[in-house]
């Protein structure tokens, strides 16, 4: 039996994946610490890993609404906010490993504390990458502003006092992009197939392409005889009841079916005069609608176009980040899906359509698909685990 550390940041999109990957090893006999936040304790302790809460050592839990919303939109922003989570968790968790003595960790790439931590102990350590694996090369799908420059410029300044602590700290860090970038010379699980991950052949031997872990998965026939369209945009910048308003608008005089999750943070008052064809929820179970669904309106987030491509559901993208516009890019170039250029009702309903009426949009999901099904998934990501520990 042993004893594995997961470590990861409060998010969703990249908590998801690995849960399918804990209940594996959970079943093989091996026991899980999981170091997350109380938002995710239920679901991680379902798999039957021993969860412990980070939440009083993460200064992204302790920032304002403003300096929250700029996490994943300022490169030198949440550079700060990581290595400065990293620096608080570092005393409290270097205690509980050095008393644990964990066989391996795996951590989140963006769990930068994970793999310092690793490095500390001497124990092996496995990348855990719910994004595409991001170097050089897959670098090149990412929207080229101006701005990123000179962000990764800012960042390189603004954190040095940060990198010079987490040395004075014993840990190997050479600089700013060492903190963001894939290496190959680390046991990385990525969760993409190498079809879909950009630039794939880049990448080393010590990459495991698993494609898309989903728990508690089934793929069932559509059982409706209207076509169902699904809009979402996320779990986190999803505050747009205007643009859901006019999604309503779009489809009012159809005959489809609309499931929108709208997001908790949504006020779902200011969403009016709902007809009886659209529903309009805070949240719904995903995977299970996209089992049912013909057209995915999405922000493209990465665990998001994973789940809808793994159900063969071509999507109309409409992403508001640098990393889901890369995603997006991705999605485009291998024709699984098209861009919503504009939020009219008109574009709306135009966009959808050009989805359903071409065939072309679903042969091409339903390839990528296959191989997000075949690549592995929680078996191969465990075994990697622990042919890195032998």
């Amino acid at each position: 039996m042993r004893k594995i550390v997961f470590f990861n940041i409060p998010a969703y999109g990249h908590t998801n994946p690995t849960l399918g990957v804990v209940r594996e090893l959970v079943s093989r006999g091996h026991t899980v610490r999981y170091y997350s936040y109380e938002r995710f304790r239920d679901k991680i302790e379902a798999v039957g890993a021993e969860f412990i809460a980070c939440d009083a050592y993460d200064n992204q839990l302790h920032l304002s609404a403003e300096d929250g919303a700029k996490i994943g939109q300022n490169l030198s922003f949440s550079i700060k906010v990581l290595v400065r989570t990293a620096l608080a968790l570092d005393d409290a968790i270097m205690q509980d490993m050095l008393q644990y003595k964990p066989d391996c960790i795996v951590a989140d790439s963006m769990a930068l504390w994970g793999k310092w931590i690793a490095a500390k102990l001497g124990v092996p350590f496995i990348s855990s990458t719910t994004t595409f694996a991001f170097n050089r090369y897959s670098a090149q799908i990412m929207p080229k502003e101006s701005g990123q420059l000179w962000q990764l410029l800012k960042a390189t300044i603004i954190n040095r006092t940060d990198l010079k602590a987490l040395r004075r700290k014993g840990y190997p860090v050479r600089g700013i992009l060492s903190l963001i970038q894939n290496d190959n010379d680390t046991n990385t699980i990525v969760y993409t197939s190498e079809a879909f991950q950009p630039c794939a052949e880049t990448f080393s031997d010590k990459y495991s392409f698993v494609g898309a872990v989903l728990d508690h998965i089934s793929l069932e026939q559509k059982p409706h005889k209207k076509k169902l369209i699904y809009i979402s945009m996320g779990t986190v910048n999803h505050d747009f009841p205007e643009f859901y308003q006019n999604c309503i608008e779009a489809f009012r005089n159809t005959d489809y079916l609309v499931v929108i999750s709208a997001g908790e943070n949504t006020d779902l008052s200011a969403i009016r005069d709902i007809p009886r064809h659209i529903r309009v929820y805070a949240s719904v179970n995903q995977t299970e609608i996209l089992q049912t669904a013909d057209v995915f309106l999405t922000h493209c987030g990465m665990n998001s176009v994973s789940e809808s491509l793994y159900y063969n559901v071509p999507l109309v993208m409409f992403p508001q980040t640098n990393e889901q516009k890369g995603v997006a890019q991705r999605t485009f170039d291998i024709g699984a899906g098209i861009y919503l250029n504009k939020t009219t009702p008109e574009h709306i309903l135009q966009t959808v359509e050009t989805i359903l009426n071409n065939t072309v949009y679903q042969r091409n999901a339903n390839a990528i698909g296959q191989t997000l099904r075949e690549s592995g998934g929680a078996r191969k990501a465990a075994d990697t685990i622990l042919q890195t520990i032998k």
